[in-house]
């Protein structure tokens, strides 16, 4: 009987309008402002309506993201490319990996004191990132222009150690990523990641004086642990990061600064 009475209930409920509400699953992303946290924006409706509210977890560094995660205080993050992935993951053995391969930010060279390369002077001060690979990003695309040499068997990871050749006696400074558009009134040159370049106002394709083309391997992925790569709601955001919608925004938002990689 007191099936029945249960089951009226429901029903009686549902004819008159009633809806019963399902607890929405949190997901904590953690993401550095430009353009990681906008796209996550962008696309926090759409998963709202399949009952994922998304929150996220603005960083301004490369490093607690990653920890973050490795520690649980994240289900994800969403802030570098693949080399820095799985470069840091082997220096702090962390179990990390991606689960979607979303876009590419060029990094370019940016200057407050010349307008183009040739007017660049002997000894002048060059500011690069501290960490292993974006400091061998920004070295790599130096030697591409023509401004140093590298040893060849230095890959990605090119330390300053592997200079091979500075015919003009540059100088270099390494600093935290995040700290080289503040520096720019202080050196001739800072190689700035775009994500940093775009927080401080600068548009790269117009303000760079070199920028990385769009072979770049430096994919921004969405960081996960390995043991919830196969988790049902962090297929979903994935599936929503490699949308039409995002790869939309990206083109239409930042005019070729950050490029769709799916």
């Amino acid at each position: 009987m007191k099936k029945v009475l249960v089951i009226t209930l429901i029903i009686g409920l549902s004819l008159l309008g009633g809806t019963f509400q399902v607890a929405a699953e949190t997901l904590k992303v953690g993401a550095t402002p430009r353009p990681h946290a906008e796209v996550l924006n962008l696309i926090k409706p759409d998963l709202a309506e399949i009952g994922i509210e998304l929150k996220i977890i603005e960083f301004t560094d490369y490093v607690q993201p990653n920890l973050a995660l490795a520690e649980g205080e994240l289900d994800a993050n969403y802030f570098q490319h693949i080399p820095y992935l799985e470069t840091f993951s082997q220096d702090h053995r962390l179990d990390l990996t991606y689960a979607a391969k979303v876009h590419i930010e060029p990094m370019g060279a940016y200057s407050e004191k010349i307008t183009q390369l040739d007017e660049l002077n002997k000894g002048a001060r060059i500011a690069i990132p501290n960490d292993s690979v974006n400091g061998g990003r920004a070295l790599l695309l130096l030697a591409e222009n023509g401004l140093i040499e590298l040893d060849p068997e230095a890959g990605i990871t090119a330390t300053l150690l592997d200079i091979t050749s500075n015919p003009m006696g540059l100088k270099f400074s390494e600093l935290e990523a995040a700290q080289l558009p503040r520096v720019l009134p202080d050196v001739e040159l800072a190689i700035i990641n775009t994500n940093y370049a775009l927080e401080a106002g600068l548009a790269p394709l117009k303000d760079a004086l070199f920028i990385e083309g769009s072979e770049s391997p430096y994919v921004n992925v969405l960081a996960v642990r390995k043991s919830d790569l196969e988790r049902g709601d962090l297929a979903k955001l994935s599936e929503a990061l490699l949308s039409d919608k995002v790869r939309d925004f990206l083109l239409e938002e930042y005019g070729g600064a950050v490029v769709p990689a799916f």
